[in-house]
């Protein structure tokens, strides 16, 4: 039975080249993969995806990990990733931690990703004490994405969060809004995330920039869900501190919000204008003005930077790249009515 190291002794290459040239990985050039193909054909050899992988000591396999696969901007960059890793010859095996603590250090600090993958992907999903020997000792090439915290030696992907934030705020008090509300995420998450973080931290240079002294009434916290931005707005009316303007932490909590204001017979600028950070699809539909940021690009990204070590590329190690974002100004933002 002809076997993969027949083709590559034939060929003159190693079982990895003969691996990617199969499978047309584009790292392999023009005449060393006509050679391979000639020399496969010679010998009758047909590669199963498995053998082949199992030639070079790979699964063929890369992990993302992400917080909660249902929210928008997590379900983006798997998306994205996905169909780059595909067109590179590889398969994503997605983690779903649940929001889960205890899933987060099952998979990390048991054998579950031992072996079992090529590479790994944490989306959002940040790193404590004892985690960052338990996934620097798998050895594999990694990027982080969106996580508050990197990894030693590995390349981090986001945007600049408190730059966002500054640019929505700033919005909303260039329209001559002084009472701006803030929605921002969960303190309590167990996934200890830092997002909302830095997003109220952008906030609130905004306000100290235009001379706006923060009022802690306007500071809600919830949840990046569109319930949590209806909750939200509940308790800000609760408050009894009516807002001019609300900057939600993402477009799921702006469109609670825009939602719970509607059913409080509260109109949309016209009484309080709301913004978001996202770019969700479904905010030009509901007329939501945002600070877009490039969920997908995020995500393809990282594929890539995974890719090049795997195929024979080059491996950037620990660096940053921070992608930009950007102002869309729709309906639901607008001066604030005279009294």
């Amino acid at each position: 039975m002809t076997k993969i190291d027949d083709v590559a002794r034939l060929a003159g290459v190693s079982t990895a080249t003969v691996s990617r040239a199969l499978r047309g990985l584009p790292t392999v050039s023009q005449a060393t993969r006509a050679r391979v193909l000639a020399a496969a054909a010679q010998l009758g050899y047909t590669a199963s995806p498995s053998a082949s992988r199992l030639a070079g000591g790979k699964t063929g396999a890369v992990a993302v990990v992400v917080p909660r696969i249902t929210r928008w901007f997590f379900a983006t960059v798997v998306e994205a990733a996905e169909e780059a890793l595909h067109h590179g010859g590889y398969d994503l095996l997605l983690h779903n931690l649940g929001g889960s603590e205890s899933e987060r250090q099952r998979l990390l600090h048991t054998a579950a990703l031992h072996k079992r993958v090529d590479a790994l992907m944490l989306v959002a999903t940040p790193l404590q004490g004892a985690d960052f020997n338990a996934v620097t000792s798998l050895a594999l090439p990694g990027v982080t994405v969106s996580s508050g915290t990197g990894v030693p030696g590995w390349p981090s992907i986001r945007i600049d969060d408190v730059a966002a934030a500054r640019t929505a705020t700033t919005h909303l008090i260039e329209c001559g809004h002084r009472r701006i509300a803030h929605i921002s995420g969960d303190p309590t998450d167990e996934l200890a995330f830092t997002t909302h973080i830095d997003r109220r931290r952008g906030y609130r240079e905004a306000l100290d920039a235009a001379g706006i002294a923060p009022d802690p009434v306007l500071d809600v916290e919830g949840e990046f869900t569109v319930a949590g931005g209806e909750r939200a707005v509940a308790e800000l009316l609760r408050r009894g501190a009516r807002p001019t303007a609300i900057f939600a932490a993402c477009d799921e909590i702006a469109m609670g919000a825009m939602a719970a204001l509607r059913q409080a017979g509260l109109r949309v600028p016209a009484d309080i204008s709301v913004i978001g950070i996202d770019d969700h699809d479904l905010a030009g539909v509901v007329g939501l003005t945002t600070v877009a940021q490039p969920a997908a690009d995020q995500g393809r990204l990282a594929a890539n930077i995974l890719l090049s070590p795997l195929t024979g590329g080059d491996y950037p190690g620990e660096e940053t790249v921070i992608l930009p974002t950007h102002l869309i100004v729709r309906e639901s933002t607008a001066p604030p009515r005279a009294n």
